[in-house]
């Protein structure tokens, strides 16, 4: 059963490697926000303290994740903020169908309003019945399941709603702009007219 939910290229490893780029950040609840800017409704930044955001409604969501060395681990039960529930606090223009997710010291990743609003992809805050270990992203990570896990990006401190595509930080440097792990789109050079920004 496992064996049909791999990806073409990807084997499950022994154990839950953890990989990610730069050093672990502190978590600091009385200065901790999370920004909600760019294109928004209103045209003003939306802004939510750690308590308002832990006060948001939880949604849970049971799904493989793929990350594009190759390994994938199997049936993963996150629970945390669905993006619908941000959207309802800060609704995007009509015209937005980008994403950018920033999390901390200036990394982001840019996904496409169809992957945010997607089934699955969520605000993870915890997984397997207990919250994030720091080096898994405590205390909020995006999980985008059926996306290369690059786009599930670590320690999220800010969602920019976007007009217009743009990369973020492993897609200037190479990786697909899309990512979807059953076509291996793995690196830019795969992309396709249309798959990257104009």
């Amino acid at each position: 059963m496992e064996q049909s939910r791999l990806p073409p290229g990807q084997y499950v490893p022994r154990g839950r490697p953890v990989i990610h780029y730069g050093r672990v950040p502190a978590f600091k609840p009385d200065s901790w926000d999370f920004r909600v800017y760019g294109a928004t409704a209103s045209g003003e930044e939306h802004c939510l303290t750690w308590p308002e955001f832990e006060r948001l409604p939880r949604t849970s969501v049971l799904a493989d994740f793929h990350c594009v060395t190759k390994w994938s681990i199997m049936g993963n039960e996150w629970c945390g903020v669905s993006p619908a529930a941000i959207i309802a606090a800060a609704p995007p223009d009509p015209g937005v169908r980008h994403v950018m997710i920033w999390a901390e010291y200036g990394y982001g990743a840019n996904i496409r309003m169809s992957d945010f609003t997607a089934a699955g992809t969520l605000f993870a805050m915890e997984l397997d019945g207990k919250p994030l270990s720091a080096e898994r992203g405590f205390p909020v990570r995006l999980v985008v399941p059926h996306l290369y896990a690059w786009k599930s990006v670590k320690w999220v401190r800010a969602v920019e709603y976007l007009l217009e595509d743009r990369r973020g930080f492993w897609e200037e440097r190479g990786y697909h702009n899309v990512a979807d792990p059953w076509r291996e789109q793995r690196y830019s050079y795969q992309e396709e007219p249309g798959e990257g920004p104009p």
